[in-house]
């Protein structure tokens, strides 16, 4: 098989596609989870804040699904239409809430009635959370194995078979995730009442993420071994969970030194150390098949073809640093406090 760096091109791909879900992970999962906690905001003038906080970043985080979905499509069609076919109803639900979270925010400030106001904040909310929770529940069921039999077939009999108590569980964790990531991203461009306010919530996100992240490991290493077989074959990969320990234990303890921004430097890093984890837990399968192994869909019988992964790969490298310039301008240009003004949503 060709290779490129000593890497074959379905691992390249494999590594492009899980760079770009851990970019969006970082960028809307902290939209996700100041979403999360707009409802607790009880005064207008603080959820106006807030939602102008994310207000000039939140599509442009999108953007990162719309290249991450595209890569997997491009470079591993197999798994795109098993994926997607197997997990049909978290898929669509996920559409709908981010349908009605974009429409949230875009509608919200178009009247003064209280009601209107109100309505949109509900929807704005219960939206962001429920996209948080789905995310998780897709990552629990690709963690776990899904009921995927010949030609790579779903054969799965149960309606609401994906609300397993695995895929709930590490649902919970990366909503308790992506608020805390959230609450961190807020207390970088608020101040007075609602920056106090914040830093209680802040306290109440890492106990609530700190729980369900213990809970669901144990869970994990209790019930779930095929998991943990990596790394008990490959010690040196014990880094990685080292790492994502100290990354966390860093996070409350910048936190209360009011060092805002290494926090949530510390925050993202968290959420990719986890993303690199399940990489290695997977690799090289990327959907295990509960029916029988064989029929788990992997890097290499999932993967468009060498040439096809090759031209796209010199693709991503040209595209890649322009997405993250594009990036890089946007957070640049809107940095610092948030301002309200005539434009302000």
């Amino acid at each position: 098989m060709e290779t490129f760096l000593g890497l074959d091109y379905p691992t390249w791909w494999f590594l492009v596609v899980g760079a770009l879900f851990s970019g969006y992970g970082i960028l809307d999962g902290f939209d996700f989870g100041a979403g999360a906690w707009h409802l607790f905001f009880k005064k207008e003038i603080n959820r106006k804040i807030a939602l102008n906080a994310i207000g000039p970043v939140w599509d442009g985080n999108e953007v990162w699904l719309v290249i991450g979905g595209g890569a997997l499509f491009a470079g591993f069609p197999v798994m795109y239409a098993t994926l997607f076919s197997s997990l049909y109803i978290p898929f669509m639900l996920f559409l709908v809430f981010i349908i009605f979270r974009a429409i949230a925010i875009e509608f919200r400030g178009k009247e003064d009635m209280a009601w209107w106001r109100k309505t949109w904040d509900i929807s704005y909310s219960v939206s962001s959370i429920m996209l948080a929770f789905l995310l998780g529940v897709v990552l629990g069921n690709i963690l776990q194995g899904i009921a995927i039999g010949e030609n790579f077939m779903y054969q799965g009999d149960g309606f609401l078979e994906f609300l397993n108590p695995y895929a709930i569980m590490t649902g919970i964790t990366s909503l308790s995730l992506f608020m805390t990531h959230g609450a961190i991203y807020l207390l970088l461009k608020t101040e007075g009442r609602l920056y106090a306010q914040l830093t209680f919530l802040l306290k109440k996100g890492m106990i609530f993420f700190m729980v369900s992240y213990g809970i669901t490991t144990l869970y994990t290493l209790l019930y779930i071994p095929h998991l943990s077989d990596d790394f008990q074959n490959n010690k040196i990969l014990f880094l990685v969970p080292l790492l994502t320990f100290l990354s966390i234990a860093n996070v409350p303890r910048l936190a209360n030194k009011r060092s805002f921004r290494w926090a949530f430097f510390f925050s993202a890093l968290t959420i990719s150390l986890l993303l690199i984890m399940v990489a290695i837990e997977l690799y090289p399968n990327m959907l295990l098949s509960t029916i029988d192994p064989k029929y788990s869909i992997t890097i290499y019988n999932a993967a468009s073809s060498n040439k096809s992964l090759q031209i796209m790969l010199i693709i991503a490298a040209i595209g890649t640093p322009l997405v993250l310039g594009y990036t890089a301008f946007v957070y640049l240009t809107f940095k610092g406090k948030v301002k309200l003004d005539e434009t302000s949503y």
